[in-house]
């Protein structure tokens, strides 16, 4: 299904008349919706965000009438490809976000296909409740991708999936049928032949244990499981229909859930444990590798990282009480019960809840390998039944080590789910790729598991369904399709008639980037490329978590806009490196707007798991962009602050009397590129340096070195004095070194890096004999 450029025009333009969302094909706008959290690279023609259902209800019936695919996205953190497609790309996250009803005393909410998840899980906390499957991006992913992949997280294991927790679901197919999926067929014609006569393969084939998720969820379809449409359509991935609301079920939130850690020899023996917790009835018991705690520590810098049993491979096992003393005793239990060779039982509390989140953040943390290599999803959810966990662990190992690739390990150990990123050689080619999944596949399937265990196929895994299933059993998934979308117009390439697991992957197609560079990217081999590609999408930039303590991203905070979100950013600079036949164009003007409000608060370079560090990036681009050439007149104005602040500090009065002016300040805004509504800071009277003598003081007291930067010199030297003086009043001797020294920010934050170079240089030479 391609369309020429004259009907995606003729598209696009129906869009802005008849759609009262936002519709973009901007090419900033086709980047940043490129990808989500996958190995795949897809460019849409249009991305339009619908401000309601009547709005989503037109882009439907136009993609339909236009013969155009449409390709539904909420947090955009699918690690299968589900969300990303090549026509109308349908942002439900801006507008359908409304919590339309929550009922306490029935424990359900109504939502619309926008809502994140955590959103919910706020709004229902007050009242005792929470929605039970809880994956870890649960602070950006919106319940409409919860529902289209069937997600699960921790707590499926005791709440169920997703399926097990829709009630009913209000939909639109592919035939621009509406209708309300609950329980029966009569809402769609020829549904209840096509069960009646499978119901040999549905009953054979489907729902064999818990974490079946691979290919559609038929099983729910059988009389003796109610006739269930609502679970059955959860986890199509937007293939079959697209979702206005969702009544969803509420369960009560544990009153003091204990957390017991286990650590084990090796990760397949805790594996071989879990078959005999599981009587425990447990909330959740989860998995971490040594390998994944590896690159942690390293994310982690030694900042508090929490204590672990000894071990190589640990469960966290969450278990619930009427008290948190019932609970910790429950906890204790499970340890003696257990075969592992150390254990802890936490409380509810502060430590607890960081060990939840080193285990939310696992997807991140694994994207680099403890040697360093880019690690990568496309074999990150495959689940076998609980009793098989610990062989299949054993022969992941092995398959690994004969390919040798690198993983890091961590998952849903209770349900048999084991995450897992890679370092398929991708910058070099995909064949290691394709033979490693084929082989993977064989090996869960021997099992009794699926390649899915809560990711939903996408386009990493819908190929390797042939494999898993009869043909019988594929009939009617192409049946299905048939029934809801004949059209092939929703999310096509996935599940039925599925694109190859090779096609579109994003890194082959980039081109290293190594040359000519401002910085070394040393622990990205060197290469810019490698630098960008940190960026696997898992979109915690898009979360708020200033309440506790972090700060990214902080332009998206403030404005929701994918274009002012780290990831947003890190996908057009990946599409600046995509090789195209063309030199690397650094001025583009896209990567120029995507840049431009990118603050360099280096937020992410902490916060984010992937260590991705945009403000690195934007100046390494700022650098190549103008090199050998006249930069804007802000570079000079900003970068060169220190310099001009030194000058201003012959006359401060002088250059204050003209900067406070109306007209001064307009001129130094203007210059310095900064909003007209800016006041300017007035430089000190006096600077601190200028007041001091140069000397090394030998006493018997301990000595310190105070070292005070351009800006604190120039704007806030009494800052530097007060510091001055409290040291020496807690018996410090306070060195100050006899040679202003710049750190060199303001030229690293405009690309500025060989004059940054020497400011730093300068600095160590000042600083060198202090050390």
């Amino acid at each position: 299904m391609v369309a020429t450029p004259g009907e995606v025009r003729g598209t696009i333009a129906r869009l802005r008349k008849e759609v009262r969302g936002s519709v973009s094909d901007l090419p900033i706008k086709k980047a940043e919706y490129s990808t989500d959290a996958s190995n795949y690279r897809v460019l849409p023609e249009v991305i339009v965000a619908p401000t309601d259902a009547q709005d989503l209800t037109t882009i439907l019936e136009i993609a339909h009438d236009e013969r155009i695919p449409v390709t539904l996205r909420g947090g955009g953190t699918s690690i299968a490809g589900n969300s990303i497609g090549t026509g109308i790309i349908i942002d439900t996250s801006v507008h359908l976000n409304k919590i339309l009803d929550l009922d306490p005393l029935n424990r359900t909410a109504i939502v619309e296909p926008g809502v994140i998840l955590s959103s919910l899980q706020n709004a229902a906390a007050p009242h005792g409740l929470r929605f039970g499957p809880d994956p870890s991006t649960q602070s950006r992913a919106t319940m409409g991708g919860l529902i289209g992949n069937n997600s699960c997280g921790p707590h499926a294991l005791h709440y169920g999936k997703t399926a097990e927790n829709v009630i009913s679901l209000d939909l639109i197919d592919g035939r621009l049928r509406k209708f309300t999926a609950e329980k029966g067929f009569d809402a769609i014609p020829g549904l209840q032949q096509l069960v009646s006569k499978n119901l040999a393969v549905l009953r054979t084939e489907f729902g064999k244990f818990g974490r079946q998720v691979s290919g559609y969820t038929l099983e729910h379809l059988l009389p003796e499981n109610g006739s269930n449409l609502a679970a059955a359509l959860t986890g199509t991935e937007g293939t079959l229909a697209t979702i206005v609301q969702a009544k969803v079920r509420l369960v009560p939130q544990a009153q003091a859930p204990a957390l017991v850690i286990l650590g084990y020899a090796s990760m397949p023996e805790a594996g071989d444990d879990v078959p005999n917790l599981l009587k425990f009835n447990a909330l959740a018991m989860e998995g971490l590798d040594v390998r994944l705690i590896d690159v942690a520590r390293q994310h982690w810098k030694g900042k508090g990282f929490p204590e672990l049993p000894k071990g190589q491979g640990w469960l966290m096992i969450e278990v619930g009480g009427e008290t948190s003393e019932e609970a910790v005793s429950n906890g204790n239990a499970i340890a003696q019960a257990s075969k592992a060779i150390s254990s802890r039982v936490l409380p509810a509390g502060p430590e607890a809840r960081t060990l939840w989140q080193l285990r939310a953040d696992g997807s991140g943390y694994a994207g680099r390998t403890a040697s360093g290599n880019q690690a990568w999803p496309g074999w990150e959810d495959a689940a076998v039944p609980p009793a098989k966990l610990g062989i299949y662990m054993r022969e992941m190992d092995q398959l690994m080590a004969r390919h040798k690739l690198e993983g890091v390990p961590f998952g849903h150990f209770g349900d048999g789910c084991i995450h897992v990123r890679i370092d398929f050689p991708l910058d070099r080619e995909s064949k290691t790729f394709r033979t490693f999944i084929e082989s993977a596949t064989d090996i869960v399937l021997s099992l009794g598991g699926s390649p899915s265990g809560e990711h939903g196929d996408g386009r990493a895994r819908s190929e390797m369904l042939t494999r898993m299933y009869s043909p019988a059993a594929i009939t009617m998934f192409e049946e299905m399709k048939e029934i809801f979308d004949p059209l092939n117009i929703l999310n096509p390439g996935v599940i039925v008639n599925p694109r190859r697991i090779d096609q579109d992957l994003r890194r082959p197609t980039a081109v290293s980037i190594t040359q000519a560079g401002g910085f070394s990217f040393g622990e990205d081999g060197g290469d810019f490329t490698n630098a960008v590609h940190r960026c696997v999408g898992i979109g915690k930039c898009r979360a708020d978590s200033t309440s506790t303590g972090g700060f990214m991203c902080p332009s998206y905070l403030a404005t929701k806009d994918e274009s002012l979100v780290t990831r947003g950013r890190a996908r057009v600079l990946q599409e600046l490196t995509q090789n195209t036949g063309k030199k690397t164009d650094w001025s583009s003007s896209v990567v120029e707007d995507s840049l431009d409000m990118c603050l360099s608060c280096k937020a992410c370079a902490s916060d984010c798991p992937a260590e991705v560090d945009m403000a690195k990036y934007k100046s390494e681009v700022l650098y190549r962009r103008y090199k050998g050439k006249i930069r804007p007149v802000s570079h000079y104005i900003l970068g060169w602050l220190p310099r001009w602040s030194s000058l201003a500090q012959l006359a401060p009065g002088l250059v204050n009397s003209i900067t406070q002016s109306s007209l001064g300040s307009r001129v130094a805004l203007l210059l310095g590129g900064m909003d007209s509504k800016r006041s300017l800071p007035r430089f000190a009277a006096k600077s601190f340096l200028k007041g001091q003598k140069f000397q090394t003081l030998k006493t018997d007291r301990p000595q310190i070195l105070l070292w005070v930067d351009s800006f604190t010199d120039s704007f806030t030297p009494t800052g530097a004095q007060a510091a001055k003086d409290l040291l020496e009043h807690i018996g410090y001797d306070v060195l100050i070194p006899d040679e202003a020294a710049c750190c060199g920010l303001t030229w690293i934050s405009t690309g500025q890096l060989d004059g940054a170079k020497k400011r730093l240089s300068n600095l160590l030479r000042v600083m060198t004999p202090y050390v």
